[in-house]
């Protein structure tokens, strides 16, 4: 068990989780970020804190994309900000096992939680990335990979002259592209799949041989030992590349978790309005329009305790 934590440790963690947050970091950043983790195990334990809250809470702030030197007392209100967070949550520590994975914060490819980013790969296929999502590519002789460390993916993959396979790794598994579009999320344990063009074939990490064919118009979710029955695939699955959610008879409590994960902050839905229904299509570059109008459209009340910090309850 971690033991207490200063507050100058916490607030170098601080630092660089705003740092790494505030423009896509260079090696040198990330070989002194890797040297800070490593030279003590209090900066490991800041660190498991910091990547925990932002798993488990979301309620780390993410608007801190500084550019430039002239950016520095913004920076400086962030760092405050996470720090204060940190400080509140406590001394409660981790044990080794569970700190976060590091390689979705070195990905070559990233995205902030609502932001969305297009990739044209060497070979010409398309590579679209939804919110909070980070991914690398390794193309080589024979192979064809894109890593998905965090979030989301659509792929349109281009026909390779060499025929080499395309593969998209997560940490539960991989999906070999057959000629096609399709889209890779992984989160919680779990990696979700979906066919819009063609086919893939869905291959569980721990079982490398229960193949699963998956065709145009079905989606599977697995994990790394196996995966469910296929379905048919939601219609409007893709709507957030053109920046949209588009819902029919959803949960509040479902919209709500998935609005979350194009805001920063905590977004919490209590348990007596969880089970109100809606539907409707909704641009997602203001969520608190959104939240707005829902307030205006059920009977409910959007309660702001801190810009990151957001209830929804019983009006």
């Amino acid at each position: 068990m971690a033991g207490p934590l200063d507050r100058k440790t916490l607030e170098a963690a601080a630092t660089w989780y705003v740092q790494l947050n505030a423009t896509p970091p260079t090696e040198a950043e990330h070989q002194a970020w890797r040297t800070w983790l490593g030279e003590s195990v209090a900066n490991a334990q800041a660190w498991a804190r910091v990547e925990k809250l932002q798993r488990q809470l979301g309620a780390l702030p993410q608007d801190v994309a500084l550019p430039t030197l002239a950016g520095v007392r913004a920076r400086r209100r962030a760092v405050l900000k996470t720090l204060g967070i940190l400080l509140a949550v406590g001394a409660t520590g981790w044990t080794a096992g569970e700190l976060a994975p590091t390689d979705a914060w070195l990905a070559a490819h990233r995205t902030a939680k609502g932001q969305r980013s297009s990739l044209r790969l060497e070979d010409g296929s398309q590579l679209e990335l939804n919110t909070d999502s980070a991914v690398d590519i390794a193309y080589d002789d024979t192979l064809r990979r894109v890593y998905l460390r965090r979030g989301e993916i659509l792929i349109e993959t281009a026909t390779d002259p060499a025929g080499r396979p395309f593969v998209v790794h997560t940490r539960e598994g991989s999906v070999r592209a057959l000629g096609t579009r399709f889209s890779v999320r992984s989160e919680h344990g779990r990696s979700e799949v979906g066919v819009m063009q063609h086919a893939v074939e869905v291959r569980p990490l721990l079982q490398p041989a229960a193949v699963l064919r998956l065709d145009a118009g079905q989606q599977v979710d697995f994990d790394s030992r196996r995966f469910s029955s296929p379905t048919a695939l939601n219609a409007s699955s893709d709507a957030w590349t053109q920046g949209m959610l588009t819902v029919i008879e959803w949960r509040l409590a479902d919209f709500l978790a998935e609005l979350g994960r194009y805001r920063p902050g905590y977004l919490r839905c209590a348990d007596a309005v969880a089970g109100l229904r809606l539907s409707g299509a909704f641009r997602l570059d203001d969520t608190d329009l959104i939240l707005e109008n829902l307030g205006a459209s059920l009977p409910i009340r959007v309660r702001y305790l801190t810009r990151y910090w957001v209830q929804v309850e019983p009006a």
